[in-house]
Protein backbone atom coordinates (compact mmCIF):
# COMPACT_ATOMS: atom_id res chain seq x y z
CA UNK A 1 0.00 0.00 0.00
CA UNK A 2 1.30 3.43 -0.94
CA UNK A 3 1.00 5.91 1.91
CA UNK A 4 1.11 9.58 0.94
CA UNK A 5 1.39 10.68 4.58
CA UNK A 6 2.19 9.05 7.90
CA UNK A 7 -0.51 10.72 10.01
CA UNK A 8 -3.89 12.28 9.26
CA UNK A 9 -5.13 14.60 12.03
CA UNK A 10 -8.90 15.14 12.05
CA UNK A 11 -9.64 17.95 14.51
CA UNK A 12 -11.95 20.99 14.23
CA UNK A 13 -10.19 23.05 16.91
CA UNK A 14 -7.56 25.01 14.99
CA UNK A 15 -5.23 25.51 17.97
CA UNK A 16 -5.25 21.83 18.96
CA UNK A 17 -4.83 20.78 15.33
CA UNK A 18 -1.79 23.02 14.91
CA UNK A 19 -0.30 21.77 18.18
CA UNK A 20 -0.71 18.13 17.18
CA UNK A 21 0.53 18.70 13.65
CA UNK A 22 3.59 20.67 14.80
CA UNK A 23 4.70 18.05 17.32
CA UNK A 24 4.15 15.15 14.96
CA UNK A 25 6.21 16.85 12.25
CA UNK A 26 8.92 17.69 14.76
CA UNK A 27 9.05 13.98 15.60
CA UNK A 28 9.69 13.12 11.96
CA UNK A 29 6.21 12.24 10.71
CA UNK A 30 4.62 13.56 7.54
CA UNK A 31 1.23 15.01 8.49
CA UNK A 32 -1.96 16.31 6.87
CA UNK A 33 -5.05 17.62 8.68
CA UNK A 34 -8.81 17.80 8.21
CA UNK A 35 -11.30 20.11 9.93
CA UNK A 36 -14.23 17.70 10.28
CA UNK A 37 -15.30 14.14 9.70
CA UNK A 38 -16.50 14.65 6.13
CA UNK A 39 -13.18 16.23 5.17
CA UNK A 40 -11.34 13.55 7.10
CA UNK A 41 -13.12 10.71 5.31
CA UNK A 42 -12.22 12.19 1.91
CA UNK A 43 -8.59 12.83 2.83
CA UNK A 44 -8.20 9.36 4.31
CA UNK A 45 -9.33 7.89 1.00
CA UNK A 46 -6.89 10.06 -0.98
CA UNK A 47 -3.89 9.97 1.36
CA UNK A 48 -4.12 6.46 2.85
CA UNK A 49 -2.30 7.45 6.05
CA UNK A 50 -0.55 4.98 8.32
CA UNK A 51 -2.56 6.30 11.29
CA UNK A 52 -5.40 8.72 12.05
CA UNK A 53 -5.55 10.99 15.11
CA UNK A 54 -9.28 11.59 15.43
CA UNK A 55 -11.21 14.07 17.56
CA UNK A 56 -14.55 12.76 18.84
CA UNK A 57 -16.65 15.95 18.89
CA UNK A 58 -16.74 17.70 15.50
CA UNK A 59 -19.32 19.38 13.26
CA UNK A 60 -20.84 17.75 10.15
CA UNK A 61 -19.59 14.28 11.05
CA UNK A 62 -18.30 13.45 14.52
CA UNK A 63 -15.36 11.15 15.18
CA UNK A 64 -17.44 8.14 16.14
CA UNK A 65 -19.47 8.38 12.92
CA UNK A 66 -16.27 8.66 10.90
CA UNK A 67 -14.73 5.70 12.70
CA UNK A 68 -17.85 3.64 12.01
CA UNK A 69 -17.64 4.47 8.29
CA UNK A 70 -13.96 3.53 8.23
CA UNK A 71 -14.55 0.17 9.87
CA UNK A 72 -17.39 -0.56 7.45
CA UNK A 73 -15.35 0.58 4.44
CA UNK A 74 -12.88 -1.04 2.08
CA UNK A 75 -9.90 -3.07 3.23
CA UNK A 76 -7.32 -0.37 3.94
CA UNK A 77 -9.91 1.78 5.73
CA UNK A 78 -10.95 -1.08 7.98
CA UNK A 79 -7.39 -1.62 9.13
CA UNK A 80 -6.03 1.94 9.46
CA UNK A 81 -5.06 2.50 13.12
CA UNK A 82 -7.02 5.23 14.93
CA UNK A 83 -6.20 7.16 18.10
CA UNK A 84 -9.16 9.08 19.53
CA UNK A 85 -8.85 12.51 21.12
CA UNK A 86 -11.47 12.87 23.85
CA UNK A 87 -12.56 15.76 26.05
CA UNK A 88 -13.82 15.46 29.61
CA UNK A 89 -17.34 14.04 29.65
CA UNK A 90 -16.85 11.90 26.50
CA UNK A 91 -16.09 8.68 28.37
CA UNK A 92 -19.06 6.84 26.88
CA UNK A 93 -17.99 7.84 23.38
CA UNK A 94 -14.48 6.52 24.09
CA UNK A 95 -15.89 3.11 25.02
CA UNK A 96 -18.04 3.07 21.86
CA UNK A 97 -15.00 4.06 19.81
CA UNK A 98 -12.84 1.31 21.25
CA UNK A 99 -15.61 -1.21 20.62
CA UNK A 100 -15.77 -0.03 16.99
CA UNK A 101 -12.07 -0.70 16.59
CA UNK A 102 -10.18 2.41 17.70
CA UNK A 103 -6.68 1.42 18.80
CA UNK A 104 -6.16 3.89 21.65
CA UNK A 105 -7.30 7.23 23.01
CA UNK A 106 -5.77 10.34 24.57
CA UNK A 107 -7.74 12.62 26.89
CA UNK A 108 -7.65 16.40 26.54
CA UNK A 109 -5.73 18.24 27.79
CA UNK A 110 -2.76 16.07 26.86
CA UNK A 111 0.98 16.51 26.64
CA UNK A 112 2.52 16.34 23.15
CA UNK A 113 5.04 13.86 24.54
CA UNK A 114 2.25 11.50 25.60
CA UNK A 115 0.55 11.73 22.21
CA UNK A 116 3.78 11.01 20.32
CA UNK A 117 4.41 8.02 22.58
CA UNK A 118 0.93 6.65 21.87
CA UNK A 119 1.33 7.21 18.13
CA UNK A 120 4.61 5.30 18.05
CA UNK A 121 3.21 2.46 20.15
CA UNK A 122 0.17 2.04 17.89
CA UNK A 123 2.34 2.13 14.76
CA UNK A 124 4.61 -0.55 16.26
CA UNK A 125 1.61 -2.78 16.85
CA UNK A 126 0.30 -2.13 13.34
CA UNK A 127 3.68 -3.08 11.85
CA UNK A 128 3.71 -6.29 13.88
CA UNK A 129 0.24 -7.23 12.66
CA UNK A 130 1.18 -6.64 9.01
CA UNK A 131 4.24 -8.91 9.17
CA UNK A 132 2.27 -11.80 7.71
CA UNK A 133 0.45 -14.94 8.90
CA UNK A 134 3.57 -17.11 8.93
CA UNK A 135 5.42 -14.78 11.29
CA UNK A 136 2.28 -14.29 13.38
CA UNK A 137 1.92 -18.06 13.74
CA UNK A 138 5.58 -18.30 14.73
CA UNK A 139 5.20 -15.61 17.40
CA UNK A 140 2.42 -17.58 19.06
CA UNK A 141 4.97 -20.24 19.94
CA UNK A 142 7.53 -17.88 21.34
CA UNK A 143 8.14 -16.71 24.86
CA UNK A 144 6.73 -13.21 25.36
CA UNK A 145 7.12 -10.88 28.30
CA UNK A 146 6.90 -7.40 29.74
CA UNK A 147 9.32 -6.58 32.54
CA UNK A 148 9.09 -9.25 35.23
CA UNK A 149 6.15 -11.02 33.57
CA UNK A 150 7.10 -13.82 31.16
CA UNK A 151 4.75 -16.21 29.36
CA UNK A 152 5.64 -19.36 27.45
CA UNK A 153 2.70 -19.95 25.14
CA UNK A 154 3.73 -23.44 24.02
CA UNK A 155 4.14 -24.69 27.58
CA UNK A 156 1.18 -22.62 28.81
CA UNK A 157 3.31 -21.27 31.66
CA UNK A 158 3.62 -17.80 33.17
CA UNK A 159 6.13 -16.45 35.67
CA UNK A 160 6.40 -13.24 37.68
CA UNK A 161 9.85 -12.28 38.99
CA UNK A 162 10.96 -15.82 38.23
CA UNK A 163 8.18 -17.43 40.26
CA UNK A 164 5.57 -19.64 38.61
CA UNK A 165 2.07 -18.15 38.41
CA UNK A 166 -0.76 -20.57 39.01
CA UNK A 167 -3.35 -19.18 36.59
CA UNK A 168 -6.70 -20.49 35.48
CA UNK A 169 -7.32 -20.77 31.74
CA UNK A 170 -9.29 -17.52 31.72
CA UNK A 171 -6.60 -15.73 33.72
CA UNK A 172 -3.85 -17.00 31.43
CA UNK A 173 -5.74 -15.85 28.33
CA UNK A 174 -6.48 -12.44 29.87
CA UNK A 175 -2.85 -11.86 30.86
CA UNK A 176 -1.60 -13.06 27.47
CA UNK A 177 -4.00 -10.72 25.64
CA UNK A 178 -2.86 -7.72 27.67
CA UNK A 179 0.91 -8.25 27.50
CA UNK A 180 0.78 -9.16 23.80
CA UNK A 181 -0.10 -5.54 23.00
CA UNK A 182 1.52 -3.27 25.61
CA UNK A 183 -0.08 0.15 25.82
CA UNK A 184 -3.30 -0.85 24.08
CA UNK A 185 -6.48 -0.16 26.04
CA UNK A 186 -8.94 -3.08 26.00
CA UNK A 187 -12.57 -2.61 27.04
CA UNK A 188 -14.17 -5.36 29.08
CA UNK A 189 -16.15 -6.49 26.04
CA UNK A 190 -12.98 -6.75 23.96
CA UNK A 191 -11.28 -8.81 26.66
CA UNK A 192 -14.38 -10.97 26.93
CA UNK A 193 -14.27 -11.61 23.18
CA UNK A 194 -10.55 -12.40 23.30
CA UNK A 195 -10.66 -14.91 26.13
CA UNK A 196 -14.03 -16.61 25.72
CA UNK A 197 -14.04 -20.00 24.07
CA UNK A 198 -15.47 -23.45 24.39
CA UNK A 199 -13.30 -24.11 27.45
CA UNK A 200 -13.68 -20.70 29.06
CA UNK A 201 -16.75 -18.91 30.39
CA UNK A 202 -16.39 -15.27 31.36
CA UNK A 203 -19.21 -12.78 31.81
CA UNK A 204 -18.64 -9.02 31.59
CA UNK A 205 -18.17 -8.10 35.25
CA UNK A 206 -16.22 -11.30 35.88
CA UNK A 207 -13.41 -9.77 33.84
CA UNK A 208 -12.79 -7.51 36.85
CA UNK A 209 -12.77 -10.52 39.16
CA UNK A 210 -10.20 -12.32 37.01
CA UNK A 211 -8.01 -9.20 36.82
CA UNK A 212 -8.09 -8.85 40.62
CA UNK A 213 -7.12 -12.50 40.95
CA UNK A 214 -4.18 -12.10 38.55
CA UNK A 215 -2.99 -9.01 40.42
CA UNK A 216 -3.22 -10.83 43.75
CA UNK A 217 -1.08 -13.66 42.37
CA UNK A 218 1.40 -10.97 41.25
CA UNK A 219 1.63 -9.59 44.81
CA UNK A 220 -0.91 -6.84 44.00
CA UNK A 221 1.60 -5.23 41.63
CA UNK A 222 -0.42 -2.64 39.65
CA UNK A 223 2.43 -1.77 37.29
CA UNK A 224 1.66 -4.39 34.65
CA UNK A 225 -2.14 -4.51 34.47
CA UNK A 226 -3.34 -0.93 34.68
CA UNK A 227 -6.95 0.16 35.11
CA UNK A 228 -8.22 2.76 32.64
CA UNK A 229 -11.09 4.27 34.57
CA UNK A 230 -14.47 3.90 32.90
CA UNK A 231 -13.01 1.97 29.96
CA UNK A 232 -11.11 -1.21 30.82
CA UNK A 233 -7.52 -2.35 31.21
CA UNK A 234 -4.11 -2.18 29.56
CA UNK A 235 -0.61 -3.50 30.06
CA UNK A 236 2.00 -0.84 30.63
CA UNK A 237 3.71 0.30 27.45
CA UNK A 238 7.30 -0.91 27.24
Amino acid sequence: MDHKVDILVVEDDEDICELVEFNLKRSGFSVESAINGVDGLAKNHDLRPKLIVLDIMMPEMDGISLLRKLREGIAFEKSVPVILLSAKGEETDVVVGLELGADDYVSKPFSPKELISRVRAVLRRADAKSSGPAEESSRKHQVIGVGDVVMDITKHEATYKGQQLSLTLAEFNLLYTLISEPGRVFTRDQLLEKVSGKDTFVIDRNVDVHIRSIRKKMSDDLEYIQTVRGVGYKCRDV
